[in-house]
């Protein structure tokens, strides 16, 4: 695979095959891993679906949580399993991007990407730190809770440091003890569900926050791709990427939706209580206190597992794009004792520390613009690559012709329109910014390799992933 890493200024060969990419110190992936590292990188739980209800009322949230898995999630799925196992390298989306359209554009996919993961990654202790309030008080404000987001940060970047093997068995206890209180609102709230509960909130003149609404929905059910970055440390992408997907996807799902329609039909609350972490208050109501407390340590564990998915996907995006040559080889630099990429975990936080104090809104409608952007050129970059290399061997295919591809990639992109739409003048400053930040940043590195400032990767042996052209 080539980058602008066929620059003559390029100075340093770095392989970056599937057996290259892993340190000898990481253990690979497998399937069950896997699939909780998806599920942690797009949801983890019904945590933060509640704003849907207040900004619409719960028959449309579940309307919203019913429908748009198959207009957005599906989709998003099938590309990252195909592109996946076509291209089974650390940098996913990146090497995607850079394969169809040039150095260029894959360094915007790599700077959306990761500015836009980094934003979502700030989200998960502020979240965390939401539902904990609701038990501790003393975190609703002032140096408690900076210290609790501080602390929390460090000591989970930490975790991540130590090996993504342990991250993926981690995500999988983290998982099942998460999900565990929801299954119990589920049993008990089932039986008192009143179906006109389902409409009684949205008819009491409350207006639809629709900006609310849709980057809700969005961030609930997005960064399906993100675990793409992640390929080259899976056991047997090929085949174990698509299974950990359709796995996950439906998982995913499940959980939300099966929660949001016993809750919202079992208790009559105005629609405005519905913010972040009411489904504990939902439950002590339903159940108890007994669990609204057993949910709020769900809540604590499932940002944990958030937190160190998103943070993996992020610091292994950027040795990706140090193996292609978009980055200088230190990006790519990793731990000689857990294999993990060090320099991407320090860099990753840290940005996520700076920014995590923003208001929880403001997160992530900036995450969703900025994702937004990157997945508009990943659809372009899916399609093109169908059409520019229809001989490439893809161990798993999305069985469609390729009409019938651009009408999948146009439905979801749609949405990206309207997400866009929606977005507040603060976001779209922020984002352009960003976003001309990594046009100069671009351009800044192909300084640098011209001038023999950095070491970078020529990033040539990344052709060894199209040896089967």
């Amino acid at each position: 695979m080539t980058s602008d890493a066929k620059d003559s200024t390029a100075t340093v060969d770095l392989p970056v095959t599937a057996p290259a990419a892993s340190s000898s110190h990481a253990k690979k992936l497998s399937l069950v891993p896997l699939i909780f590292i998806i599920y942690f990188e797009v949801a983890g739980g019904p945590y933060g679906e509640e704003p849907t209800v207040q900004a619409a009322g719960p028959l449309l949230a579940l309307v919203g949580f019913l429908v748009f898995p198959f207009i957005w999630s599906v989709p998003e799925a099938l590309i990252t399993a195909e592109l996946s196992t076509a291209f089974p390298g650390n940098g996913g989306f990146v090497i995607w991007a850079e394969r169809a359209f040039g150095p260029f554009f894959g360094s915007m996919m790599g700077s959306w990407k990761f500015l836009s993961g980094v934003i979502n990654m700030a989200a998960f202790p502020v979240l965390c730190i939401d539902y904990l309030e609701k038990l501790f008080s003393v975190f609703e404000g002032g140096w408690p809770r900076y210290v609790a987001i501080l602390s929390s940060t460090l000591f989970l970047s930490f975790l991540n440091y130590t090996g993504l093997s342990i991250v993926g068995y981690t995500a999988v206890l983290l998982g099942l003890v998460s999900l565990s209180p929801f299954v119990v609102l589920s049993l008990v709230a089932i039986p008192k569900i009143r179906p006109h509960r389902w409409l009684s909130m949205g008819q009491k003149g409350v207006g639809k926050d629709w900006n609310l609404y849709f980057n809700t929905l969005f961030w609930n059910l997005n960064f399906w791709d993100n675990v793409s970055t992640l390929a080259g440390e899976v056991d047997k992408p090929q085949t174990t990427f698509p299974i950990a997907l359709l796995v996950a996807v439906v998982m995913t799902c499940v959980a939300y939706l099966i929660p949001l329609f016993a809750a919202t039909g079992a208790i009559s609350v105005d629609q405005n209580e519905w913010v972040n972490g009411f489904l504990a208050d939902a439950a002590e109501i339903i159940a108890g206190k007994w669990l609204k407390i057993w949910m709020e340590i769900g809540a604590v564990l499932s940002a944990i597992g958030l937190f160190e998915a998103q943070l993996s996907s992020c610091a292994f995006q950027l040795l990706g794009m140090a193996n292609l040559g978009i980055l200088p080889r230190f990006f790519g630099k990793r731990s000689k004792r857990f294999g993990t990429p060090w320099v991407g975990i320090l860099l990753s936080g840290g940005i996520c520390l700076g920014i995590s104090y923003m208001n929880f809104t403001d997160i992530i409608s900036s995450a969703n613009l900025l994702y937004s952007l990157g997945m508009l050129l990943e659809f372009a970059s899916f399609l093109w690559l169908r059409w520019k290399m229809p001989a490439k061997k893809r161990p798993y295919r999305v069985p469609l012709s390729l009409p019938w591809l651009v009408v999948m990639c146009l439905v979801p992109s749609a949405f990206l329109v309207v997400i866009m739409v929606f977005a507040t003048k603060t976001v779209y400053m922020v984002t352009g910014l960003m976003t001309a930040g990594g046009i100069g940043w671009f351009f800044l590195m192909n300084l640098c390799k011209s001038k023999r400032i950095l070491e970078f990767s020529s990033g040539d042996d990344i052709d060894a992933l199209d040896d089967d052209d």
